[in-house]
């Protein structure tokens, strides 16, 4: 049995097509409407700016200070007469010989000059000279030791009896040990200089320097065979009675 509708006016063909068309058109409406936004006409602002509107702004009036102008300078001085005196002094001019040898000048030969070397103050000290210096009286001592010991004792008698101790006394210095420092030396002559003291008052110092330069002329000291200067200290102690 044949089919009596026509296939082309099959309404049913084309429903999932129709379907999706209409799915897609409802779902647009519906975010519209969700999206749609309404405003009160009161949260409307009506007030507009016109810029052609000129503002006006006041200036305020403020006082100009006149300063006045500075005093003119003074007029300059007078010059002062200057009186013109003849210059009746004669003046010698210098004559500046000239420095320069005429041909005919004969020059002078001049000699060989003898360079005289000086000798210098060599000093050794007391204790590494090698022969030391001899006072009167210790020649026949034997050895270096021997030598200073014996100059030593010569010197502290010899102050011993030179040195006025009651000098402490009349300067007015309290009783006590008194001790002064005494430094000299034997030059190249066996003769004493450079004496040099430190003691509790000037006139002690004043005092042993004259006894040490009293001593007697001494055997020079010798370093490798020749006369050398040698230094030599010695302590001058005594005691202020009460």
């Amino acid at each position: 049995m044949e089919p009596k509708k026509n296939p082309k006016s099959d309404v049913s063909r084309n429903s999932s097509l129709y379907f999706a068309v209409g799915l897609a058109l409802m779902l647009g409406i519906t975010y519209m409407a969700i999206n749609y936004k309404t405003y009160d006409q009161s949260d409307i602002v009506a007030d507009s700016l016109n810029l052609d509107d000129e503002l006006e702004e006041e200036v305020p009036i403020t006082e100009q200070i006149v300063t006045p102008p500075p005093p003119p300078p003074p007029p300059p001085a007078a010059p002062e007469i200057i009186e013109v005196v003849e210059d009746e002094v004669e003046v010698e001019e210098t004559v500046i010989e000239s420095t320069e040898t005429e041909m005919e000048t004969e020059i002078v030969e001049i000699e060989e000059v003898e360079v005289v070397e000086v000798e210098e103050d060599l000093e050794v000290p007391f204790n590494v000279i090698e022969n030391v210096a001899v006072f009167p009286g210790c020649e026949k001592k034997k050895g270096n030791a021997a030598k200073k010991e014996c100059m030593n004792e010569k010197v502290n008698k010899f102050i011993g009896k030179k040195f006025n101790t009651d000098l402490a006394s009349d300067l007015g210095l309290p009783p006590g040990k008194k001790r002064i420092f005494v430094q000299f030396k034997v030059n190249k002559s066996g003769n004493i200089t450079n004496i040099v003291a430190r003691g509790p008052h000037p006139g002690l110092e004043k005092e042993a320097k004259r006894v040490i330069g009293q001593l007697p002329k001494m055997k020079p000291g010798k370093q490798r065979g020749k006369a050398v200067v040698m230094p030599f200290s010695i302590p001058i102690v005594f005691q202020v009675q009460d």
